[in-house]
């Protein structure tokens, strides 16, 4: 009779471990799709096991002088969603988000056409003024980076943040600029690991300025590793209907052959002559691949500057130009390459630039992170200012001396949300662990224990 009583009590024992309650999910607006987020491993971006290529489009409805969150407004997501499908891209980068507002409705229904999202975390009124960085560089301008991390860290095709665009450009002076950008990229990748979330990559899309192309793609990848950027991407025009020789691409590729993160075009698309975008087949082959990982064309709407091959509105109206079919085109003539490109499965630090005349840092330490800004590690930023706040680059709170390298390292001691990620601080997280095994395991040794006693 013990026997049957020890095994009636090991049943319950067991049918407790399997009847462990599941959390219920709130239904979302839109079945979303099952897209597996981008992670970066040595100098390439992957999707899973497969390595990942940029094949995209830049998107900012309206210019920077619009002033409009093209994410934000379901109605132009559809019309712009449905044309990115023809396209063919697998993403897209918005240069203006408002984080004060809610995506769900918009990210879910690019996930469902399989395409990923970076995101500038700047805007307008909160950014960093290239010739006033130190005053630029405060705990309200981080507030608000910090608070559009938070609106789309949730979101699985949330490819990468942009924590700076251009801000370092051909005036020499600017260059100073360039330890406020680095900071500001090392503050991100601390938010994001100290609130728990996956590990999104953080980086710069820099001005193709030939004075200091290096100087400063080396800098944004030297120092300890809470200091280095996950990936390096520049914005090149000077693919003009050309080739990979006379572009000078050739040249680029044997410059950055063996720099150790991930390179991507954060813009391109010449409009000197026909833009047939034959570029794509250079960045899509061996040629390129084992540096770079693909690009984005500038740009999706058609402005004033001419660059867009759609010309949008008014209402749901959508206008292709020729430049439209040629981009479909390109995509479709120059696929993503098999296999892993040629990619270097390794990562390492480049040396610091010294001072000189084109290059103006004279030193490796970064400026410490404003002391007003160092709360929402721990409490989160809070609300948004969104694009219609005061704006922040006069504001008080800036930092207050250099950190110490290393400093910026994640410390995640961040309370879990239900948005945050079970994987954060990891390039290549390990899924939730499986409980069913542990149970197994424990009543395998039960049983045996038993037994034994029995005897």
């Amino acid at each position: 009779m013990k026997s049957v009583s020890l095994m009636s009590a090991l049943a319950s024992i067991a049918s407790l471990s399997a009847a462990s309650p599941t959390p219920t999910e709130q239904e979302q607006p839109h079945k979303r799709a099952d897209l597996p987020a981008v992670t970066v491993s040595g100098n390439a971006f992957w999707k899973g096991k497969e390595r990942f290529y940029l094949r995209g489009i830049d998107y900012q409805p309206g210019g920077s002088s619009g002033m409009t969150d093209p994410l934000a407004d379901l109605d132009t997501c559809k019309r712009d969603v449905a044309e990115f499908k023809k396209l063919g891209v697998n993403t897209v980068r918005v240069y203006m988000v408002d984080n004060s507002k809610k995506h769900d409705d918009c990210m879910n229904l690019l996930a469902d056409a399989g395409i990923y999202v970076v995101i500038d975390a700047n805007s307008p009124l909160y950014s960093l003024n290239r010739f006033d960085p130190h005053q630029s560089y405060n705990d309200k301008y981080l507030q608000s980076v910090f608070a559009t991390i938070d609106a789309f860290a949730k979101f699985d095709n949330t490819l990468a943040f942009f924590s700076g665009n251009e801000v370092i450009n051909d005036v020499v002076n600017s260059t100073l600029a360039a330890k406020y950008v680095k900071a500001t990229t090392r503050d991100m990748r601390q938010y994001i690991g100290n609130r728990g979330y996956r590990k999104i990559p953080v980086g710069y899309s820099a001005a193709d300025v030939s004075q200091n192309r290096m100087q400063l793609a080396n800098y944004m990848n030297c120092g300890t590793d809470d200091e280095r950027s996950d990936f390096f991407a520049f914005n090149d025009y000077s693919w003009c209907s050309s080739d990979f020789v006379s572009s000078g691409w050739d040249q680029k590729v044997k410059n950055f052959t063996g720099y150790g993160i991930p390179i991507f075009l954060s813009e391109y698309g010449c409009i000197t002559n026909t833009r047939d975008f034959s570029e794509m087949g250079a960045l899509m082959s061996d040629k390129m691949t084992s540096v770079y990982s693909g690009g984005l064309m500038y740009e999706y709407a058609l402005e004033a500057n001419g660059y867009g091959i759609a010309k949008l509105g008014p209402g749901s109206k959508v206008d292709e130009k020729p430049e439209f079919a040629n981009f479909v085109k390109a995509l479709s003539k120059y696929p993503a390459p098999t296999g892993d490109g040629g990619f270097t499965s390794t990562t390492k630090a480049a040396a610091c630039p010294t001072k000189d005349s084109n290059w103006m840092v004279d030193s490796t330490l970064l400026p410490a992170m404003p002391e007003g800004a160092k709360k929402f590690m721990k409490d989160g930023a809070g609300t948004g200012p969104g694009l219609k706040g005061e704006g922040s680059q006069q504001a008080q709170g800036t930092s207050t001396g250099d950190a110490q390298p290393g400093s910026g390292s994640s410390t995640n001691t961040a309370s879990p949300s239900s948005s945050q990620s079970e994987s954060a601080g990891s390039t290549r997280g390990i899924g939730p662990v499986d409980k069913a095994s542990f149970v197994v395991t424990g009543l395998v040794m039960f049983f045996t224990l038993t037994g034994t006693l029995l005897l």
